[in-house]
């Protein structure tokens, strides 16, 4: 590790000489910040453990993972590890599309309403245990349970009894998933979800052997008592430094991973990610901002769609964003073809709605396209508002407005950007604020933003899941905007078991949404990475999940 750190001060020694030199000959001292939602970190690389007959994957997860815990994980970072140490009931294909995993098949009741999961008899966890019903009965009423606090809870609501539970209105015992034998789980839920084994193919729902953790409530915190039953093990945990994978020889499909191991640097940086990758030590990098039209078309380069959508939320408890008016006037101001065109570079497609591409109805037709926009970019139109709005609240002049992002070199240049635009289109200075990702995430959810910064990347592959987020009582929701008709539509869509009328209601519900603008798009999310040649199947599902269990490296 020693070896390694030195080459990263190396690195970055010759970045900082780099960019004083350039600042010194162009007058441009603007420095970027972080690429990542995340504190600042260094890391290091495993190349002491790597002899020449063990395969190691290097790769950059840019920052801790929030949590190894299943139910409080609940984000990229987080699901970027998990996703490779633990597996749950279904796993996603190389097709993005759920595949037997733990459970070698199950099936399903007529209504559609009670799956019965078997579990394969060589399911076995890290320790050398067996993988039982019990672990996910466990794992599973624990998500759910309030004390828990799991910003996933939500997604247990399809289990009967489980949104009861979750919010103090019924027991424990009333959440209807049950260990019928040692490998066989019945699970009821509240109604219809046909894609329900698509759900819990996402890490909250992933099993915890029970016996570990009621020993060590805190088992997934040290690689040394950390117990999964996925393709990798966790060997080494370096806080907000590194961690390694060493390949799970206990994992029921065992002679389908070909790596022997994987270092995940946390390196928060995408400049000094890219020097990395170039001197080898990363065998996959993000592209520097300011090196996009440079290398956007190498062949090095992969892209492909993510559900996912980079936004920002108004905060409708604070001035002067209560008024509807004045909300639509910023965000009939922003011109997100512009962004994606000049300040983020990187092939996305211009937002105009929240729900993104790749969701099909069951007449084909696209979630997105069939519902259209649900803005436009109108420098006019804005100015009215804007002006009709100030007069409905009494106002000679607006109340100062603070834009506030997490640190980050791309979402400071969309600030940027914003706040550029918001001056020339409706002559409002506003000013920016940013703060490091978990400070920022709290006030978010304390609602002590007047407008910030916001990214959802899809949990599952249904629209249901980008919409839900709002309803009036939703954890996602941090904006303080609350429509019973909008409520109503979610609900009423995930009750419905006729497919049609279901998607009908969420058409509906998308445009309740941007009929009073809580929110306002910028782009639809992609990956773009540069891989090294010898790399290859490393999949990244559009829902936000990192698969390694068929990358391999030559």
């Amino acid at each position: 590790m020693k070896k390694w750190m030195m080459l990263l001060l190396t690195v970055l020694f010759a970045f900082t000489l780099a960019a004083c030199t350039a600042t010194d000959s162009s007058g441009d001292g603007d420095s970027d910040e972080t690429e990542t939602e995340s504190e600042d970190n260094s890391s290091e690389t495993n190349e002491e453990t790597s002899g020449d007959d063990v395969t190691t994957l290097n790769l950059n997860n840019g920052q801790n993972p929030t949590s190894l815990d299943p139910p409080k994980g609940f984000d990229s970072a987080s699901w970027n590890v998990l996703n490779n140490l633990m597996e749950g009931l279904t796993r996603l294909g190389k097709e993005h599309t759920p595949e037997a995993a733990t459970a070698e098949d199950w099936k399903v009741s007529e209504d559609g309403t009670v799956y019965t999961f078997m579990i394969r008899d060589n399911a076995k966890w890290s320790n050398g245990d067996d993988v039982t019903a019990g672990d996910f009965v466990y794992a599973w009423k624990r998500l759910l349970d309030p004390e828990t606090a799991s910003p996933a809870a939500f997604l247990g609501y399809f289990i009967k009894g489980g949104e009861a539970f979750n919010k103090g209105e019924g027991s424990k015992e009333d959440v209807m998933v049950e260990a019928v034998s040692e490998k066989e789980l019945k699970v009821t839920l509240e109604a219809p979800t046909g894609y329900f084994t698509h759900v819990i193919s996402n890490p909250a729902f992933f099993p915890i052997n029970e016996s570990v953790a009621t020993e060590n409530p805190e088992w997934f915190a040290e690689a040394d008592t950390f117990v999964g039953n996925g393709p990798f093990n966790l060997a080494e945990y370096n806080k907000d430094k590194d961690m390694l994978l060493k390949k799970n020889e206990n994992y029921w499909d065992a002679e389908t991973v070909t790596l022997d191991q994987v270092h995940f640097a946390m390196v928060d940086d995408t400049n000094t990610e890219y020097q990395l990758f170039e001197s080898g030590d990363l065998d996959v990098s993000e592209i520097p901002s300011e090196m996009s039209e440079e290398l956007i078309d190498s062949d090095a380069v992969s892209i492909t769609e993510q559900a996912g959508t980079y936004f920002y939320r108004f905060n409708v408890t604070e001035e002067p964003f209560q008024n509807e008016k004045i909300r639509k006037a910023f965000a009939l101001a922003v011109d997100q073809q512009e962004i994606v065109e000049f300040v983020t570079k990187n092939k996305e497609q211009p937002a105009y709605g929240f729900v993104s591409y790749g969701f099909q109805d069951p007449s084909g037709n696209d979630f997105r396209e069939q519902n259209g926009n649900m803005l436009e970019t109108d420098p006019e139109k804005a100015k009215q508002l804007l002006e009709e709005g100030m007069k409905e609240e009494g106002y000679d002049e607006l109340p100062e407005v603070t834009l506030t992002y997490n640190t980050s070199e791309s979402h400071k240049a969309i600030a940027e950007a914003l706040q550029q635009k918001f001056k020339t289109v409706l002559d409002v200075e506003i000013g920016l604020e940013n703060t490091e990702w978990n400070v920022f995430l709290q006030d978010q959810k304390d609602l002590k933003h007047q407008l910030s910064r916001s990214s959802f990347l899809a949990d599952y592959g249904d629209p249901i899941n980008f919409l839900e987020s709002f309803t009036s009582d939703s954890v996602m929701n941090r904006t303080g905007w609350s429509n019973d008709e909008y409520d109503q539509l979610i609900a009423d869509a995930k009750s419905e078991s006729n497919d049609e009328k279901r998607w009908e209601l969420m058409y509906e519900a998308e445009k309740v949404l941007f009929e009073e603008m809580p929110i306002f798009p910028v782009h639809f999310y992609n990956h773009v990475f540069l891989n090294k040649d010898n790399v290859s199947d490393i999949i990244r599902h559009p829902v936000g999940y990192l698969e390694l269990k068929w990358a391999s490296k030559e």
